[in-house]
């Protein structure tokens, strides 16, 4: 018999209601966010775990900034180095004219040479990016390649081992005057074979460099997106499973307003009994 004081029914349909309407809460939140634990309270442990993962995976970022900057560093060196190959090539040609001629041609021979030289001084000391020239120094350039506390730093360039091309490139940028004789003439060549020698050998030190560097970018990239992926798998939202799910909730919404409707009359009754 209904009851002016308890209407239990009523009760019942208000918690069942409001429980609906907590998992409609819910669902609704995660079709907006994309996501099925984008706070804490969703889920305490995946939230931290996510977190650390996305704080690794902007680590990361620093770390391909950093490789890309060294690989940068490098292309420039070899492509001054590249420059100065070419040169070298043209004056190693003139090193057999300057031999086999005299007077005013072989002075002419020598004049380009010079120019030539002078191009190759000029083409590896501009060879700067970031204020870098691995061809003009002998500093350590450093670069970061992962994040973890040890082995993570890579050494370009040829640091404090001094370059092949170094000796050899100094006699070929000094201006050279007329040989005195066929000996000295033949010299010339023998400068241009060293320094070709040298350089092609640093250059070869370089790309190997590039490569290793290309090679670690490709890591780091993969590594992002497989961070990504995890991190998805732990927190995104299955969204056309939450949106057959929101409709099946607002539709128990709706009948469980309906119930508690039908119980809050129960006590009505009561005043027919009056009548």
């Amino acid at each position: 018999m209904p009851s002016i004081n308890t209407n239990y029914g009523a009760a019942v349909a208000l918690q069942s209601l409001n429980k609906t309407n907590a998992q409609l809460e819910t669902t609704q939140n995660r079709i907006n966010t994309g996501m099925k634990v984008s706070s804490a309270k969703d889920n305490g442990a995946i939230f931290a775990i996510a977190t650390s993962q996305r704080s690794n995976m902007g680590a990361q970022d620093a770390v391909r900034n950093s490789l890309q900057r060294g690989q940068s560093i490098i292309d420039v060196a070899l492509a001054a180095g590249d420059t100065a190959v070419s040169a070298l090539e043209e004056m190693k040609a003139l090193a057999v004219n300057i031999a086999s001629s005299s007077g005013d041609a072989q002075n002419a021979y020598l004049a380009d040479w010079n120019a030539l030289g002078q191009e190759v001084d000029k083409a590896l000391k501009g060879a700067s990016f970031d204020s870098v020239n691995l061809w003009n120094t002998t500093t350590a350039t450093t670069v970061t390649t992962s994040t973890a506390a040890t082995g993570n730093t890579f050494q370009i360039g040829f640091g404090t081992t001094a370059k092949a091309a170094a000796t050899a490139i100094t006699d070929i940028t000094t201006a050279a005057t007329a040989p005195a004789d066929a000996t000295a003439a033949s010299a010339f060549a023998d400068k241009a074979d060293a320094a070709i020698k040298a350089m092609t050998s640093d250059l070869a030190t370089l790309g190997t460099q590039s490569k290793s560097l290309g090679r670690q970018i490709t890591f780091v990239n993969k590594l992002q997106d497989a961070l990504e992926a995890g991190v998805g798998n732990l927190v995104d939202a299955d969204l056309a499973k939450e949106s057959a799910k929101l409709t099946a909730l607002q539709t128990k919404q709706q009948l469980g307003v309906q119930a508690l409707s039908i119980a809050n009359q129960g006590s009505s009754i009561l005043l027919g009994l009056f009548r």
